[in-house]
């Protein structure tokens, strides 16, 4: 029979390889050594690392690490989703960002994946009615990462935000799962308006550096967004639209262009 570590190590392979890159990377860097053991180390399960690496970058006076990390242990508990959600993150940003070689890196290292999954315990603080507390995780996601995503706005899987300066996702905007974006995106309203009032990105889209994708309209699955585009109306599925404002410029070029992170315009 199966000792137990090995039993947990079967069925996480994702925990597995990061603690085996850990490792590797503590001989190879001892003086990383204290940051690696109590980041990943110290750890039996990914999201008992998350949770630590959570509460340190976010803790600050008005809070503290402890706190925080008790929310987030509660959160990881309570909803396996949220486990599951930062595996396909993680996954996600190792194979379409070229400069991640090791799946230890952006939990160690890329802020775009920690905002993510700070704001992954927002959003379940905000299923459970724990709205203020949401809020304060917002706040401080975007003093510390400079990625400002409201609690509510909804997030799926697979979800890489390379670089993560500037990232602003308004709180009626919903991101579908293999979706890809760059740097200085907003996903915004236009204007006081309530109700409904942000944009819906479907699977897989891919969306450039500066993007501005504004007002409650729909971008296709599978849809490219050029860096720098203004985009105030649907895009079709399996396009490219680019420009202020943008404008459709042809087929998106590949079947899955938020993967492939082709940004070139033919």
């Amino acid at each position: 029979m199966l000792e137990k570590k090995d039993r947990l190590s079967a069925v996480d392979p994702v925990w597995t390889r990061v603690k085996a890159e850990a490792e590797r990377a503590v001989i190879n860097e001892p003086l990383l050594g204290g940051l690696v053991h109590s980041s990943l180390l110290h750890h039996k399960t990914l999201e008992m690392a998350l949770a630590y690496r959570i509460s340190l970058k976010l803790a600050s006076g008005e809070m503290s690490e402890q706190i925080l990390r008790e929310i987030g242990d509660e959160a990881y508990s309570c909803e396996p989703a949220l486990g599951a959600a930062a595996r396909a993150d993680l996954v996600a940003t190792n194979e379409r960002d070229p400069a991640c070689h090791r799946l230890l890196q952006p939990i160690l290292f890329y802020k775009g994946f920690q905002a993510v999954q700070a704001y992954r315990v927002g959003h379940w603080l905000w299923r459970q009615g724990r709205s203020d507390l949401a809020y304060f995780m917002q706040m401080r996601v975007s003093e510390v990462f400079g990625v400002d995503i409201h609690p509510a706005a909804k997030v799926g899987r697979g979800v890489m935000i390379d670089h993560a300066h500037s990232i602003v996702i308004g709180e009626t905007a919903v991101v579908g799962d293999n979706v890809s974006m760059l740097h200085s995106v907003t996903l915004g309203g236009t204007g006081k308006e309530n109700g409904d009032r942000h944009p819906k990105i479907e699977d897989g889209v891919m969306i450039g550096a500066g993007a501005k994708v504004l007002g409650n309209i729909r971008v296709g699955r599978c849809s490219r967004i050029a860096a720098g585009s203004v985009v105030l109306e649907d895009v079709p599925q399996s396009t490219t639209v680019a420009g202020v404002p943008a404008r459709i410029i042809g087929v998106a070029g590949c079947s899955q262009p938020s993967i492939s992170m082709d940004q070139l315009l033919d």
